[in-house]
């Protein structure tokens, strides 16, 4: 996949996008955790939570990547 800037009236640049999509993907894995009750277990839960977001960003980077 080459990264290239999407046109909506504006140039966006495609990071913008991923992030977005990966947003979208730790909805339902924070809410899952949250269910299962992994959030009380763990020593900051909004920390545990970004960390959760970054790797699932970079790994949609490597896949789209590839």
């Amino acid at each position: 996949m080459r990264f290239t800037e999407f046109n909506l009236s504006v140039y966006v640049a495609p990071i913008s996008v991923i992030m977005l999509a990966a947003w979208l993907a730790l909805i339902p894995l924070r809410r899952i955790a949250s269910r299962l009750g992994v959030l009380r277990h763990v020593w900051h839960p909004a920390l545990f939570v970004f960390a959760a977001y970054m790797i699932v960003l970079s790994s949609i980077v490597l896949v789209a990547r590839r």
